[in-house]
């Protein structure tokens, strides 16, 4: 079954979508904590949480002095506005 359409708020999404979303965008799940996720990408690199009323992005050491850089995204954004917002990077 498809995701439903990238207009479509994350909190239309089935839980097993969002991960299949998150797959797809080249996430691992973590085994002990399975609302965490970790992705790598060449220049950044970041932490996932799938919070109750929103998504967590932590940017590892991507500040200016190396500290990490958080955002949250409501599940009432769209997924492909989150999708442009966290996969872009810091």
């Amino acid at each position: 079954m498809p995701l439903p359409p990238g207009e479509t708020p994350l909190y239309s999404h089935p839980l097993p979508k969002i991960e299949q979303w998150l797959r797809d965008q080249g996430c691992q799940q973590d085994e002990q904590q399975l609302h965490c996720w970790r992705i790598q990408r060449p220049n950044w690199q970041a932490e996932l949480s799938l919070d109750v009323e929103q998504i967590i992005v932590r940017y590892l050491q991507a500040g200016e002095k190396g500290q990490d850089i958080q955002r949250s995204f409501k599940y009432s954004l769209s997924r492909q506005d989150v999708e442009e917002a966290v996969f872009s990077g810091p």
